[in-house]
């Protein structure tokens, strides 16, 4: 009973936070937030509580490839933006995840793999997305816009967690960043905000990419040498460490950032 109370609480306090901040930072910063594993991590962790140690390290790997999945998700719906009506946008971007998905199932992961595998996802989205200006401020969100974020994001983990074992480790791994939030929001953006807003958001996401791999680095490494509290901890503070510094990046104070990802 208490770790169904845990997940039933922990995935709606981020969601809540990452929205509210989106709405006094942009969506650049938002999309950066969201690239954090802010439901993969809650999962990482339920999925060592209930099956062990072994599992979750295994699941990380997949988890890392599986971030590769949700770039690729961004890069349609960022590329479909402005040509095609929100909901379409939505379906070819979930047919991309899906896809890829299906593809990486059939492919033996390793740390290393996954990890050169998505930091190359995030060289070569950012530059296909673009840079797009958002000129027009927000509207004032209706009062259902957070409630229904947070729900959306909390069944999707309660949902997966609960079919992780039929799943297995690489493919409860693989769709663990299914891009629950990156829909949710990018979908709230796009119909509040425009498509430009909406690409911007997606295109922070894939830059918060590293974050992603940082943690799950650390988890799949640690899971198998230390405690579960230190492992944990040590993933997050790296993840924390990592999105500080993409957010200096983005902020124009790396010059060599802006020239890399244009």
């Amino acid at each position: 009973m208490a770790l169904f109370l845990f997940k039933l609480l922990i995935t709606p306090i981020f969601i809540g936070g990452i929205t509210l901040a989106g709405r006094r930072w942009g969506p650049a910063l938002s999309g950066l937030l969201v690239g954090l594993p802010l439901t993969s991590g809650p999962i990482s962790v339920f999925l060592t509580l209930e099956y062990g140690q072994g599992f979750a390290a295994r699941a990380a790997v997949g988890q890392i490839a599986g971030m590769a999945s949700s770039c690729l998700f961004c890069l349609a719906y960022g590329l479909a933006a402005g040509k095609w009506p929100l909901a379409a946008c939505v379906l070819v971007s979930l047919a991309a995840f899906l896809a890829s998905t299906a593809l990486c199932s059939l492919l033996p992961w390793s740390l290393l793999s996954a990890s050169v595998f998505l930091l190359a996802t995030v060289l070569v989205v950012p530059r296909a997305i673009g840079r797009r200006a958002v000129e027009a401020a927000p509207p004032v969100p209706p009062g259902w816009d957070l409630p229904a974020r947070m729900l959306a994001a909390t069944a999707f983990v309660l949902a997966l967690t609960a079919s992780a074992r039929v799943l297995g480790p690489q493919l409860s791994g693989l769709i663990a960043p299914f891009p629950v939030f990156a829909i949710v929001l990018a979908g709230f953006t796009h119909h509040r905000q425009g498509p430009a807003a909406a690409a911007r958001l997606l295109r922070g996401i894939v830059l918060g990419a590293p974050a992603f791999v940082t943690f799950f680095v650390i988890v799949g490494l640690g899971l198998a040498r230390l405690p579960l509290p230190e492992t944990y901890l040590l993933a997050t503070l790296g993840a924390l460490a990592t999105s500080a510094a993409l957010f200096q990046a983005l902020r124009g104070e790396w010059p060599w950032f802006k020239a890399v990802f244009g």
